[in-house]
C-alpha cells in the first residue's frame, strides 16, 4: 500500500552558496533566495496537511564559516523574524526552535523566545528551525540529563527505555520524521537528528536549496508515497509478501 502524507518532514537545506556561484551572484544572495524557499515550502506543507516541518537552518559547525557570512545569516534570521513571523503565527503555525539558543546574540534569543511564546497555543503546522544545532551534542545532553536523574535516585539504569531517552531530546514533543529531504545531492546526514531519523525515508535531490520549489517538494512527497516502509519487518508494508 502507498504511504500517506508524512506527519513530519525534516529538511537539510543545502547549496545556497553553490547555487549563487553558478548564477554569478554572491553567496549571501543565495541565502536570501533560500529564505524565499522556506516560505514557499511552509505554505506547501500546510496545504498538504503535514503536521511537523523541521528545517536544518544553522548547525553548530556553521559557526566556523567566515565571520562576515555568519553575521549576514544572523541578520537574515533577525529580519525574517521581524517581517515574516507575524504572518506565520496568524496562519495558525507554531514556531519552534531546537539547538543551543544560548550561542545566539541576546536580541535574537529574545525574538525567538517571543515567537515561540506567542504561537504556542496555535493548532496548525509546527515549524521548527534547528539553530546552532548538533545532534551529537543533543544526544550527549540527553545522556547527561538522564545520568543526573539516576544519580539523584529518580530513575534506575535498568528503567531507561527508548521512550525515556526520546523525551530527553529537544524533539521530545514531536514525532520522529518519516521523511528526510536533503538538497544539493550530498549523500550525508551532517549531524542532523541522528536518533530521530532511524527509520526515516531519505530523499536526496540534486537541486540546490534555492531551486527547491513547491513542485520539487511535491515530487519528494510523491516519491515517499511509493516507498515500502518495513521498519525491519519484511512483511510489514506489503501484505505479508517478502
Amino acid at each position: 500500500m502507498p504511504n500517506a502524507i508524512p506527519q513530519h518532514v525534516a529538511i537539510i537545506m543545502d547549496g545556497n552558496g553553490r547555487w549563487a556561484k553558478k548564477q554569478g551572484l554572491l553567496r549571501v544572495q543565495g541565502h536570501e533566495v533560500g529564505v524565499q524557499r522556506v516560505e514557499e515550502i511552509i505554505k506547501a506543507a500546510q496545504d498538504k496537511g503535514i503536521r511537523f516541518l523541521t528545517f536544518y537552518a544553522f548547525s553548530k559547525e556553521n559557526w566556523r564559516r567566515p565571520k562576515e557570512e555568519v553575521a549576514f545569516l544572523m541578520g537574515l534570521l533577525s529580519s525574517y523574524l521581524d517581517k515574516k513571523i507575524d504572518a506565520m503565527i496568524k496562519n495558525n503555525c507554531v514556531f519552534n526552535v531546537i539547538g543551543e539558543m544560548g550561542d545566539l546574540a541576546a536580541i535574537l534569543q529574545k525574538k525567538l523566545t517571543q515567537a515561540m511564546e506567542t504561537s504556542k497555543n496555535n493548532t496548525g503546522l509546527v515549524v521548527t528551525f534547528a539553530l546552532s544545532y548538533s545532534s551529537r551534542r543533543e544526544i550527549l545532553r540527553a545522556c547527561q540529563k538522564i545520568a543526573e536523574q539516576a544519580t539523584q535516585g529518580a530513575i534506575k539504569p535498568s528503567e531507561i527505555t527508548e521512550e525515556i531517552f526520546s523525551r530527553s531530546l529537544y524533539t521530545a514533543n514531536m514525532p520522529d520524521p518519516e521523511l528526510l529531504i536533503r538538497t544539493s545531492g550530498e549523500m550525508r546526514i551532517s549531524n542532523f537528528l541522528l536518533w530521530q531519523i532511524s527509520y526515516a525515508e531519505l530523499y536526496i535531490t540534486q537541486k540546490f536549496w534555492p531551486e527547491f520549489t513547491r513542485d520539487e517538494f511535491e515530487k519528494a512527497l510523491e516519491d515517499y508515497r511509493g516507498r515500502e516502509r518495513r521498519f525491519g519487518d519484511t512483511c510489514a508494508a506489503n501484505g505479508g509478501k517478502t
